[in-house]
């Protein structure tokens, strides 16, 4: 049954992920970050990261302050491979406390925004800036409810955007056939990402995100052949033991969420909260696309019986689906080990 949605999902992602490839030498969510330090005496830290193929690439896009905010110290500007980052310090009398921060430019509208701000008493605001309205406005500190939410909303958006971490899922779900073994083995690709997500982010593990994220594309496509051998009646490790696939693999896939979160940063005073918070937004946007999987697999059950396609047809059909995935994912990996010279 979950074979039988997989060509309209695979195909819809095929589609949407040939269109964003280009930037998935590391992992897919690549926004633009914001952060502010405060200092002291209306002072505060600067830094703005833009996502950049090359220096001469950067999206035109700028930070703009309230007016009375005084540059004090001059911008320094640095290409990191992947973005550019530029730094300075402002000062406002009063400081920024009910103050707007918007970003423009003739990109702003190309990338999502993330800003943060770390107070100086350990306290943080962090929000995701929606394309339509990219401004933020600095708070006085807030409860650890609203760092809780931020980080949640934060984690959904992370998985619904990693367009890997769902190929993977989806591949897994072409595989593992049964209830029971679904569950087994989401939850062993759950425990597993979550060990490593918490390991790398409080700095236990150091891993190169390069590597990492290369891997994570070719564990894609091991996953999609064996859908192929599958179909030729050769049943592969995924199916005769799915949960130590996922597991294993997993704990790769913790390592891409962990390089997303280092983004943005765990506030000093809230770590746990928003490591914990996070982790769930990832599970919750992973569980709704397995229940997207499966309730659009009922769904095609019921068209089946009113539209029947030719046998020949439908198993051409099914063969698509892992040839689209294991594309993708090679290209990936292709595009992603040709980034370590760069």
């Amino acid at each position: 049954m979950i074979r039988a949605i997989a060509l309209a999902l695979a195909l819809a992602l095929g589609v949407l992920l040939s269109l964003v490839s280009n930037t998935a030498s590391a992992d897919v969510f690549r926004p633009a970050y914001l952060e502010l330090k405060e200092a002291g005496g209306g002072r505060y830290d600067v830094l703005w990261k833009v996502p950049a193929p090359s220096e001469e690439m950067a999206l035109a896009l700028d930070v703009v302050f309230p007016g009375g905010t005084k540059v004090v110290a001059p911008p320094r500007m640095l290409f990191t491979g992947d973005a550019l980052v530029k730094s300075w310090q402002v000062q406002r009398s009063g400081g920024l406390v009910g103050q707007s921060i918007r970003v423009e430019g003739k990109a702003a509208r190309a990338t999502n925004v993330i800003a943060r701000l770390e107070r100086r008493d350990g306290t943080s605001q962090m929000e995701h800036l929606s394309l339509d309205r990219l401004e933020f406005v600095v708070t006085a500190p807030s409860g650890t409810l609203t760092v809780a939410w931020s980080y949640l909303v934060l984690g959904i958006e992370h998985i619904l955007a990693g367009f890997d971490h769902l190929l993977f899922v989806l591949a897994l779900l072409l595989i593992v056939r049964g209830g029971r073994r679904i569950v087994s083995t989401i939850t062993a690709f759950t425990l597993a990402h979550s060990l490593t997500l918490a390991a790398a982010t409080l700095g236990w593990v150091d891993v190169p995100t390069p590597p990492v994220e290369a891997v994570i594309a070719l564990s894609i496509a091991f996953v999609a052949a064996e859908v192929v051998h599958g179909r030729r009646g050769q049943l592969g490790l995924t199916a005769r033991a799915p949960w130590t696939v996922a597991f294993s693999f997993g704990l790769l896939h913790g390592f891409g969420f962990a390089s997303a979160l280092s983004e943005v940063g765990l506030p000093e005073t809230a770590i746990p909260i928003a490591l914990l918070t996070f982790n769930i937004g990832v599970e919750l946007g992973q569980l709704g696309f397995v229940c997207a999987v499966v309730a659009g697999a009922v769904g095609y059950r019921w068209l089946a019986r009113k539209f029947v396609l030719a046998v020949r047809l439908r198993q051409r059909l099914a063969d698509l689906v892992p040839y689209t995935i294991g594309s993708v994912a090679m290209f990936w990996v292709v595009e992603r080990v040709a980034s370590f010279w760069e």
